[in-house]
């Protein structure tokens, strides 16, 4: 466990190994000698997330893989996993025949110009049935907003959330929905109320530290979800910097030229451009996001390149 999620007592059974934002946190649970990992990362720290979870799991069996939601930083290390441990994949049931049949647009990957190793499914979470994880039950709840598919665990004797991408410290993941022009302001705001109505003592986020702070935390994703509903022009120059930026923190570096041709081929940023910036040129639309991205410190040009820069 990193120094920052030291701020919280989880229980015993839990280890978070927190990671860095191209990945999602990946959960270990002790299942009485054999190990249950909760999410995976991404593709390309798949020899990582193998070596931090060879190091969790002291000598067990890595006995099951189960997912919050299908987005490639949170799924990408299934395949190593299940190749290196042979566990069972275990998902939400809301995409398993786009699971089954690889179809990479329902799952999105295409779409964000994003890579998963491909995967396949051996069972699939009961959103009626607690799930067992590290001896203790987790209820299932639904969260919608992020992604339609996407599932919370709550365990009531701890009062232990862990929220995935509906609620983090300091807000929660894009509203993809609503930049399809599908509802999903309303389902984030019925999340965070679920959420403050079961008012968790300790959440493990899908990004970032563990944390207690449960009311300041709920009140950032509530400021935050107005700000982005009052004009969802908001939350779609947001989605295109966060889908910009993941790309460049996986490649590190790149030209113009090169960035334009990868998102000028993908289904989202075309998509935004068409929905929110029609009179606005595509490339146009991406260099303004890239340098609000400068700007904020999250990238720099530098020998004619765009790098990423982590902070």
């Amino acid at each position: 466990m990193s120094g920052a999620a030291a701020r919280v007592r989880l229980p015993a059974p839990v280890q978070v190994l927190e990671r860095g934002w191209l990945s999602s946190n990946t959960l270990v649970f002790d299942e009485d000698g054999d190990v249950t990992v909760v999410d995976t990362g991404y593709v390309s720290h798949a020899p990582m997330t193998l070596q931090l979870i060879e190091a969790a799991r002291r000598g067990r069996c890595v006995r099951r893989v189960v997912n919050t939601h299908l987005h490639s930083d949170h799924v990408g290390g299934n395949a190593a996993v299940k190749g290196r441990w042979k566990a069972t994949i275990v998902i939400p049931p809301g995409l398993a025949a786009a699971v089954r049949h690889w179809d990479e647009a329902r799952l999105n990957y295409a779409a964000t110009g994003q890579r998963c190793a491909r995967f396949d499914y051996d069972a699939l979470i009961d959103p009626a049935q607690p799930l067992r994880l590290g001896g203790m039950d987790w209820e299932v709840l639904a969260g919608g907003g992020h992604d339609p598919e996407m599932v919370l665990l709550y365990n009531h004797d701890e009062r232990l959330l862990i929220s995935a991408d509906a609620l983090w410290e300091r807000g929660f993941g894009v509203i993809f929905p609503e930049l399809e022009g599908a509802s999903g302001f309303a389902e984030q705001q019925a999340t965070l109320d679920r959420i403050s109505d079961l008012s968790p003592r300790m959440v493990i986020p899908g990004h970032g530290a563990p944390f207690a702070g449960i009311g300041a935390a709920l009140e950032v994703a509530y400021r935050r979800l107005e700000y982005l509903r009052s004009d969802p022009e908001r939350n779609a120059r947001h989605a295109a910097k966060v889908l910009i930026k993941f790309w460049l923190l996986d490649v590190r570096s790149t030209t113009l030229e090169r960035l334009h041709a990868h998102f000028a081929a993908t289904d989202y940023l075309r998509l935004i451009h068409e929905r929110y910036f029609p009179k606005e040129d595509l490339a146009r639309m991406i260099d303004l996001q890239v340098g609000e991205l400068v700007r904020a410190g999250a990238a720099e040009f530098r020998g004619g390149q765009l790098h990423n820069r982590d902070n």
